[in-house]
């Protein structure tokens, strides 16, 4: 069994899709609404956005982890995440992620050998495997 060692909590209330969501301390605080491409009304965050915010901090992490484990020196790094969100077979709803690197001072071949790595170490990573299709590409700056 894992040993937990931090656990998030937050709450969503009124209309998932265009209503309210905060967590247990407070810090995120904040309207939902449904994006326009989906028949809402836009003009606030919604869950496919917390999703791609979550993946790419937390794959940042892992990222940064595996370089320093493997003693590789990258001078300058980001994480974009985008989640995908339609329609499956199942008469639901499913996501997709496509994770995107940036790494600077490494050579792509390094770049592509830590961003599949970060991919192995990822919790979010790990939650989604085989769950939704997610694909990663890296590219050096």
């Amino acid at each position: 069994m894992m040993k937990v060692l931090y656990t998030a909590a937050a709450m969503s209330s009124g209309d998932a899709r265009n209503g309210h969501v905060r967590s247990s301390d407070g810090l995120l605080d904040f309207d939902l609404a449904a994006p326009k491409e989906m028949g809402g009304a836009g003009g606030a965050t919604n869950p496919e956005q917390l999703f791609a915010a979550g993946y790419s901090a937390c794959f940042h992490s892992a990222l940064k982890l595996v370089a320093k484990n493997q003693k590789v020196e990258i001078s300058d790094s980001a994480v974009s995440a985008e989640v995908g969100i339609g329609p499956n077979d199942a008469g639901g709803f499913g996501l997709t992620v496509a994770l995107h690197v940036e790494l600077s001072g490494v050579d792509q071949a390094t770049a592509d050998e830590l961003a599949e790595a970060a991919h192995q170490v990822c919790p979010y990573s790990d939650a989604t495997r085989g769950n939704i299709d997610v694909t990663v590409d890296a590219t050096v700056a």
